[in-house]
């Protein structure tokens, strides 16, 4: 056994010695192992930015009250009637101003992406003053708040970056009617971020909604508290309402895009996987072919055919490892925190979020960087262990 470990130590001592003279065929495993990680954790990044957008949207201790059967807030609906019943339900927090809840009515408008100018569905959100007692993090960034009873709009941080049309003092038109840009907000990296807000009596006005509203969210006295709502609410006959804590809703609506990044970018993965293969069964072949005659005379020294193999793949594994550090240090250092947007399936409008590489993200890369180099090793270390010593001695 200790014969063994040692000529396996001596034998890939040796390989990785040599790695400099065979510099351009290790490249070619590098990048092409590289490439597949960057690929790979750059989707998964784009999978976990979206997914973190909306967790910071998520609180227990918040309800979000739709109709019933609603899955979302578009196909919701309440009159002024409903909105009181609501209110009054237990389990609601109340302060000296009445209900911790926010009524608020939402829609969609278009707005052209600034990176490429092509239209995009963007939330525009009617809230009253109680929008900000619901929401964490909220404050001014630029510019101020609107004033209620005005066309004015204050637009989320995350929506001013990536669509045009709605820079300060910018008048913009929706719904046949002129809107004046008067602020950017944030709220904590949330959802909120993506959208555009104005005063509810307002965008009820001017989109002929009556006093009807879509949602309505709702502070709780406590976590605990969501069951008593959702008790008073199912067994009061004058509303048709559900309740369901924040932090579950954004959950449901990040799944369906975070399934089908994860898909897409393993799929895709897996695809140029088998081309890093290649690569790395090209540069291992030529490895184990300019050394014929060293391998040769190693046997017939005595080394066993075990250590050679092992020490074939552990050259590839390095190789695949270096890969793996190149394609994630590209992805952490190029992407990491990049504003984006795309289309949240859920409500069918576009969502910002920021491009996030996690350390357990590049842990992933570098273990299918790993995976890489040692199928694409295993085929040559067995062909080396192989060889007649007689043929390779012969070798020139």
């Amino acid at each position: 056994m200790r014969t063994s470990l040692n000529q396996l130590v001596a034998i890939t001592g040796m390989n990785l010695r040599n790695l400099p003279q065979r510099i351009g065929t290790s490249l070619v495993a590098v990048v092409g192992i590289g490439g597949v990680v960057a690929v790979l954790v750059s989707l998964l990044s784009m999978g976990q930015g979206f997914r973190a957008a909306l967790d910071l949207s998520g609180s227990d201790d918040v309800a979000i009250i739709l109709r019933g059967g609603a899955g979302d807030e578009l196909s919701s609906a309440f009159n002024r009637e409903q909105v009181s019943v609501i209110l009054s339900a237990a389990g609601i927090m109340r302060d000296d101003k009445g209900p911790v809840a926010s009524p608020e009515f939402y829609t969609i408008v278009d707005l052209p992406m600034r990176s490429t100018g092509t239209a995009a569905n963007v939330p525009f959100r009617g809230v009253t003053a109680r929008a900000m007692d619901v929401r964490s993090g909220f404050r001014m960034t630029a510019g101020r708040m609107f004033e209620p009873g005005k066309d004015e709009v204050i637009v989320g941080r995350g929506a001013f970056s990536q669509f045009g049309n709605v820079d300060l003092g910018r008048k913009v038109t929706w719904g046949s009617h002129e809107w004046r840009v008067v602020g950017v907000f944030e709220s904590g990296g949330s959802v909120s971020e993506s959208e555009v807000w104005t005063d509810l009596s307002v965008l009820q006005g001017v989109f002929r909604r009556g006093n009807s509203v879509q949602v309505i969210r709702a502070r709780l006295t406590s976590p605990a508290a969501l069951a008593t709502l959702k008790d008073a609410l199912e067994g009061d006959p004058r509303v048709n309402a559900a309740a369901r804590a924040e932090k579950e809703f954004y959950a449901d609506q990040s799944r369906i895009l975070v399934t089908l990044v994860n898909y897409v970018g393993s799929a895709i993965a897996l695809l140029m996987g088998v081309g890093a293969v290649f690569a790395a069964l090209n540069t291992m072949y030529s490895a184990v072919s300019s050394r014929t005659r060293e391998i040769a005379t190693l046997r017939a020294l005595g080394f066993g055919a075990g250590p050679v193999v092992v020490s074939v793949l552990f050259e590839a594994a390095v190789l695949g490892l270096l890969g793996g550090v190149v394609g994630g240090a590209l992805v952490y250092f190029g992407l990491n925190g990049y504003q984006a947007s795309t289309l949240n399936w859920a409500s069918f409008s576009q969502i910002a979020f920021a491009f996030t590489v996690t350390p357990r993200l590049l842990v992933t890369g570098l273990v299918y960087a790993l995976l890489l180099g040692l199928v694409g090793g295993l085929l040559p270390g067995l062909r080396a262990a192989r060889l007649p010593v007689t043929v390779g001695l012969r070798e020139l």
